[in-house]
């Protein structure tokens, strides 16, 4: 059993653009702990009212890793300079692959923001390894039907397999390192123990309900850090829960990073500013 390393709680909110308010749960900026994750945030949830304005991030750039978005309440529409657009609703997740360098924008769909209504949403970010920064720009657009869903046993809930794969079942998701993502629905007075690859980093992300974690209680939005040593997490669910699971295998490489670039030197980082400043990671149209 992986041992519980820390429990990270009371993260303050602030907002990102005028359409996203977060809690940063962990960053490239305090280390390279969470290898091969570097940054993950978690919006919501929040109430919009109908409005007109278009609300979100507009063009800025990315280079030298991956952005995951899992939006489970709300409507988004993303554009990147790679050609890549697409509006996700509840359960989807936009995959983008900003390795050699992209620009683009995220913001609130003309529909939801007309409506009004609840966001709530995740984005990760992913480390490449220094051999796949200079890759091709790439955007999956992955819709809450193709992941596959795994019972677990005695009807203790569902596993939905984002990327990686669990007892079988493979994830749609495309990655260049062996990273698990999966969202774990149980329901109350449930238990379960799901394995995890041993040597991975692992974290869960409790976002909605109480849950005894390796025998700590952990609530929304918390985060649980474990030791890479051992290959299993035991969950007793207080409430009915639904948990973030994320196992990566740690790239073990240099860290360099300002803002929108993750690279492994700051002669990198120079590089990568140059090259946006010169328009070498192309506009939105």
């Amino acid at each position: 059993m992986k041992k519980i390393k820390r429990i990270v709680r009371d993260i303050p909110q602030h907002w990102v653009g005028d359409g996203f308010p977060v809690r940063s749960l962990f960053s490239y900026s305090g280390g390279n702990e969470f290898d091969p994750f570097l940054l993950l945030d978690y919006a919501g949830p929040h109430e919009f009212g109908p409005d007109q304005a278009k609300r979100g991030v507009g063009e800025h750039p990315h280079k030298g890793f991956e952005t995951v978005t899992i939006l489970y309440q709300g409507e988004l529409e993303h554009g990147d300079s790679s050609g890549g657009h697409g509006t996700i609703g509840a359960g989807d997740v936009q995959w983008m692959t900003a390795a050699s360098g992209i620009v683009h924008e995220e913001f609130h769909s003309r529909r939801f923001a007309e409506a009004g209504g609840m966001l709530e949403m995740v984005q990760l970010w992913v480390n490449l390894p220094a051999k796949d920064k200079s890759s091709s720009p790439k955007y999956q657009d992955l819709r809450d039907d193709q992941f596959p869903r795994v019972s677990l046993p005695e009807d203790a809930g569902t596993v939905r397999v984002i990327a990686g794969e669990y007892l079988g079942q493979t994830g749609p998701a495309s990655t260049f390192t062996a990273i698990n993502t999966w969202d774990l629905e149980l329901v109350a007075q449930s238990k379960t123990e799901i394995e995890v690859p041993d040597g991975h980093t692992c974290v869960l992300i409790v976002q909605k309900g109480s849950a005894t974690i390796n025998g700590e209680t952990a609530q929304a939005v918390e985060l649980i850090q474990f030791e890479r040593d051992g290959s299993s997490v035991k969950i007793e669910s207080e409430s009915t829960c639904r948990i973030l699971a994320l196992t990566g295998a740690p790239i073990g490489e240099p860290v360099a990073g300002q803002g929108p670039f993750v690279m492994n030197t700051r002669e990198e980082i120079q590089q990568a500013m140059q090259e946006y400043q010169q328009g070498k990671m192309g506009h939105l149209s």
